[in-house]
């Protein structure tokens, strides 16, 4: 999946550079694939990537985790 996600990032890139190199009728095209790839095939699949064996309620601001955060302020 890493890979998949490098060589995407690569692609997309690489597509809005050559948009804003190359001087033609497809430029504006290229970039505008590039930006789209980036924003909706890239970040969601990184995203996912990353979260997936995360639990989301460690990231959240509930009354467990607000005094956790208080126990270890009152600690130090």
């Amino acid at each position: 999946m890493k890979y998949i996600i490098l060589f995407l990032f690569l692609a997309a890139l690489g597509s809005i550079v050559t948009g804003y190199v190359i001087d033609n009728e497809w430029s504006q095209k290229l970039i505008g694939f590039g930006v789209l790839g980036l924003f909706l095939v890239v970040f969601p699949l990184f995203s996912y990537y990353r979260w997936k064996d995360k639990d989301l309620k460690d990231y959240m601001l509930t009354k467990e985790n607000l005094d956790k955060m208080r126990e270890r302020e009152n600690k130090s």
